[in-house]
């Protein structure tokens, strides 16, 4: 997987740009559907991640880009189901994501926040 251009509102991933948040699973690309999270977003500020989303658990290690300045909340319930899983989180501000990503092998799944 290729990553080009991140910019506040978009990121290029194979050459296609992207203008909302994405989600990497086994090396393909979706786009992050928030509406199970959007219930909690007076509580935060923004939708924050929970885990009622689809979040891509397949794996050994899940990178969040939480955003160009890191606000992305990510809530405690992700935070437990990743360690139930066993699976290494890291969460970080999605241009640190992308470089995680780009030395990172097939056992990684990402979501990738692209505002905030």
């Amino acid at each position: 997987m290729e990553f080009g251009r991140y910019v506040f509102g978009s990121i290029e991933i194979d050459g296609v740009t992207y203008e909302h948040d994405v989600v990497i699973e086994g090396g393909r690309i979706r786009k992050r559907k928030k509406g199970p999270s959007k219930a909690l977003r007076g509580r935060y500020g923004h939708t924050p991640l929970t885990a009622a989303e689809e979040i891509p658990w397949s794996c050994r290690r899940l990178v969040i880009g939480c955003g160009a300045s890191g606000s992305l909340p990510v809530t405690d319930d992700v935070t437990a189901e990743a360690e139930r899983r066993g699976v290494d989180l890291v969460v970080i501000p999605t241009v640190e994501a992308i470089e995680q990503l780009r030395r990172s092998g097939a056992d990684t799944n990402a979501i990738l926040h692209v505002t905030c």
